[in-house]
């Protein structure tokens, strides 16, 4: 059998799917490209991992070369020769397979592995990721008396300057990582073996978002039709189980195995058909007063807390859209707010918040819950408004609610309750797909690439997207209630 060299990340990839491997060593033109938020996942991990260097400060980097790995394997071991006590991204390899080590510390015991990830916890997956390591490190030679893994801590709080050493939590994993080293060798083994053969036999299964999506999605799901067992929403039946039993299409899926709300869905989808409660709708319209502001948030995630009073992944509010009607049927104000590139944007939002809404205004948010929450953040953070943010609380009807109830159901959102997929079914000229941002993780990572351009042309390219597709998502709402109206009246 020809020599098979894997990688650390190569390794987790198979452990997760032996396809996804054999497809990736042989046929990457098949692979997705990561998206823009994928990839900013990745630049975070960087960027963390490189803070994380903090906590063992002063050590010695060896310089990432895709192309000079055996050069990179020569300076880790000249490095440890040489009494170093901490090495970053020090490389290793033994059986055929290359690791790089995030961070290598040489304690009071001998020397100590840890692996840095972006979570805010310990996963189940990060212990075969750091065991591995411990594998080709004491196969190489060297004693590793400790194996951890570096995670955020997502209680910590930042003030003032950034205090990395509470940023970050350190979680021992020794004993699990040597109990797992049989299975380590084991794995290694039977993934050489399978890619010096022809691609492996392996169907579509939950391994393939577990616990990651892959990237080979596309290739292995081409098969699976439009209006599938996999397009059932809700909890209820096991899908793969009927996929194994060769039900794919929703057509052939016994209906008085399903429970009430995928049961539903399927009969709505297979016979096209409409549900409309106008009871239902008029009791919810009756919750309306005026006047209605209708209002949407954008937000990002930092790793990395930004600003005093953030904690790890907190979500900012950065922009909104309002639009403001005095009574039923009357004129729709617009109102919007979109912070500046690099300043914290709470201040300034809660400011334009507070005095665009109307005093005892009805809110009106879709999936409310998720505006409610950040006002209730910025309220404990910021005491001056706490009163009015709190007034704004109680004030909110969630529009989603109709939708998530069924009251109101049209056959083409095939199981959905989100609004982009019920305004476009509801107000057909009314979609996202010609948007250039189409959704909140693309407005999010919008946001972020617009903070770190200094290119003022490109600044207000990406602004006036952020602005329209947050006007959207607002005027659509009022454009559901019309609708709402319309259906509600018709007895």
């Amino acid at each position: 059998m020809a020599k098979i060299f894997l990688s650390k990340s190569q390794f987790i990839r198979g452990l997760q799917c032996h396809k996804s491997l054999w497809l990736y060593r042989n046929k990457p033109e098949l692979r997705a490209e990561p998206d823009a938020a994928t990839q900013a996942k990745f630049d975070a991990g960087h960027e963390i991992g490189t803070l994380a260097q903090q906590l063992f400060a002063g050590g010695t980097l060896i310089e990432f070369d895709r192309e000079k790995f055996r050069e990179r394997i020569k300076d880790t071991q000249t490095a440890i020769a040489a009494g170093v006590k901490t090495i970053y991204e020090a490389t290793f390899s033994y059986d055929d397979v290359l690791v790089m080590v995030d961070i290598l510390h040489r304690g009071p015991r001998g020397w100590e592995l840890y692996e840095v990830k972006s979570s805010t916890g310990l996963k189940e997956y990060h212990v075969p990721d750091t065991a591995v390591q411990y594998y080709i490190l004491s196969g190489a030679g060297l004693k590793v008396v400790k194996a951890s893994v570096v995670h955020l801590n997502n209680e910590y709080v930042r003030q003032g300057d950034l205090k990395v050493k509470k940023l970050f939590t350190i979680s021992d994993i020794s004993e699990q990582v040597q109990d797992i080293q049989p299975f380590i060798k084991e794995q290694l083994d039977k993934q050489k073996k399978m890619l010096s053969k022809s691609v492996p036999d392996i169907d579509i299964g939950s391994h393939c978002s577990d616990p990651f999506e892959c990237d080979f999605w596309d290739e292995c799901w081409k098969k699976i039709p439009e209006d599938s067992v996999f397009d059932l929403r809700e909890k209820g039946i096991d899908k793969f189980k009927l996929y194994r039993e060769g039900i794919v299409k929703q057509k052939d899926i016994p209906l008085d195995i399903l429970n009430a709300k995928q049961r539903f869905q399927v009969e709505s989808t297979l016979k096209k058909k409409n549900k409309i409660d106008t009871t239902k709708i008029e009791d919810f319209l009756k919750q309306l007063w005026y006047p209605l502001c209708y209002l949407d948030f954008e937000t990002f995630r930092a790793p990395i807390p930004l600003y005093d009073g953030c904690w790890p992944y907190q979500k900012m509010p950065f922009q909104y859209s309002a639009f403001i009607q005095e009574k039923e049927g009357g004129k729709l104000t617009h109102h919007e707010f979109l912070a500046e590139p690099g300043e914290d944007p709470r201040m300034p939002f809660v400011e334009s918040l507070v005095g665009m809404v109307p005093k005892g205004a009805c809110i009106m948010a879709y999936n409310a819950t998720f505006e409610i929450q950040r006002i209730r953040e910025l309220a404990e953070f910021y005491s001056k408004h706490k009163a009015p943010l709190n007034k704004m609380i109680d004030s909110f009807v969630d529009l989603m609610l109709p939708f998530k109830l069924r009251h109101v159901y049209f056959w083409q959102v095939k199981g959905s309750y989100s609004l982009k997929e019920v305004l476009p079914a509801l107000v057909p000229t009314m979609s996202y797909e010609e948007m250039e941002i189409a959704d909140g993780g693309m407005a999010e990572q919008a946001y972020l690439d617009m903070c770190a351009t200094d290119d003022m042309k490109e600044r207000t390219r990406i602004r006036k997207a952020l602005l329209e597709y947050c006007k959207q998502d607002t005027l659509g709402m009022a454009e559901i209630v019309k609708k709402l109206h319309i259906l509600g009246s018709k007895k």
